[in-house]
């Protein structure tokens, strides 16, 4: 467990200072490739869970110490020792004891007892401690308060219910290959292997629990994909037909592309410009055995990459806060500044502004995000409505968190 702690709490700080959970467990494993299967889980599951909780987590610990320490990682170990305390079935004194021994390392050991100290009051005053901190908006949602203020604006009726919803634990849903069969035909070889899970609908099952992949009937022949029910709208809100030519604009890592391709006998051209993870997109498609012409490229600079014919769809799956996903990804809410909306807003604007130019008459766009802020979304399409007069609002939708998937915002604009 000690190397446990002192490996989460790295963790975290890289988050602090500025790096993606996902990276920053990247990072670190990489440089600790001898530990074991089950410690590399057990950092993963502490880092999310501290990210999770930060709000509350923070909360405690300026209750217990009022003022910073003078040595960050002490913080952080604190806030691992804390959450490992209040919500994992870790022997308390283990967690103390370790937590104390690892403090011994820092500042020659002259902390080992404030460390002791505030973790032993933590358990003599837990009930207090969370009682009083649904008191604390920032504590009892453990979201930034900006991100709270802006959700009520937003959301007056709801934004208590999105904000628990983004803490919770995401479901596995899985996307039936329309080519391979239906939801409720995959649904029985599930029970046969034991497992269970709901339909969602023709070719969507959430899972009762999640499980690696691999343990699954059917995926290496291709039988379904790992995606959530709420990007699994995108392919079917499209309006797709036989035949025609679509452009996936910003397609890594192709769940998108091969849900199509899925439904539908189309031309895709699979786009993105990080090539790197274009290889997910090749991955994919080989796994499912579906045909795409796939590129690299900045969908925002179509001169470079574009052969002159119009496309009869174009998915523009934009880059965004994803503040739709936080429970897949806890850290967004933490590293997001009311400042990224402008920013991402501009680049929003010059990606579909360069896209439109590519789409055929009588042709449909679907602008994307997996955000649920409405500068991203209803405010850039009232935009984007108004820059462009032939450009006809088609439909759109505002997908919130909720147990059957994660925040998502369409929005299908034909051109007339």
């Amino acid at each position: 467990m000690h190397r446990t702690q002192e490996m989460a709490a790295q963790v975290v700080e890289q988050v602090d200072n500025g790096r993606t959970l996902t990276e920053a467990l990247a990072r670190l494993l990489r440089a600790e490739a001898d530990i074991s299967t089950s410690t590399r889980g057990a950092i993963q599951d502490i880092s999310y869970g501290v990210l999770r909780h930060k709000g509350e987590l923070n909360y405690w610990l300026r209750t217990l110490v009022p003022k910073p320490l003078p040595y960050p990682v002490l913080e952080r170990l604190l806030l691992v020792a804390l959450y490992q305390l209040a919500y994992t079935r870790a022997a308390p004194y283990a967690v103390v004891d370790h937590a104390v021994k690892h403090a011994g390392h820092i500042a020659g050991g002259r902390l080992k007892g404030l460390v002791n100290g505030v973790l032993r009051n933590f358990q003599r005053r837990e009930q207090e401690l969370r009682q009083s901190s649904t008191g604390n908006e920032e504590a009892h949602y453990n979201h930034p308060a900006w991100w709270i203020r802006s959700l009520r604006r937003a959301y007056p009726q709801d934004w208590q219910a999105v904000l628990l919803a983004s803490n919770t634990h995401p479901p596995m849903t899985l996307r039936i290959n329309a080519r391979q069969g239906d939801a409720s035909q995959y649904m029985a070889k599930l029970e046969q292997a034991g497992m269970s899970g709901t339909l969602l609908g023709s070719h969507a099952i959430r899972l009762a629990r999640p499980v690696p992949v691999r343990e699954l009937p059917g995926f290496a022949e291709g039988e379904f994909s790992v995606q959530d029910f709420g990007a699994q709208q995108a392919a079917p809100m499209l309006d797709l037909a036989d035949g025609m030519r679509v452009l996936d604009a910003c397609a890594a890592p192709g769940g998108k592309t091969c849900h199509m391709l899925e439904l539908n006998d189309i031309d895709v051209t699979a786009l993105d410009v990080d090539e790197s993870r274009l290889l997910r997109v090749h991955d994919n498609l080989a796994r499912l055995r579906l045909p795409a012409k796939v590129i690299a490229g900045n969908a925002g600079q179509p001169d470079t990459w574009w052969d002159g014919k119009p496309f009869d769809r174009i998915l523009a799956d934009v880059p965004c806060t994803a503040s739709g996903v936080v429970r897949r990804h806890p850290d967004i809410k933490w590293l997001r500044r009311p400042g990224d909306f402008a920013e991402l807003a501009t680049q929003q604007q010059q990606l579909v502004d360069a896209l439109w130019p590519l789409l055929a008459s009588g042709g449909k766009m679907l602008y994307a995000t997996c955000s649920i802020m409405p500068e991203e979304n209803g405010q850039q399409l009232t935009a984007f409505l108004a820059r462009h007069a032939d450009a006809r609002l088609v439909n759109a939708e505002q997908l919130l968190p909720c147990p059957d998937h994660d925040g998502f915002y369409y929005a299908l604009v034909e051109k007339t």
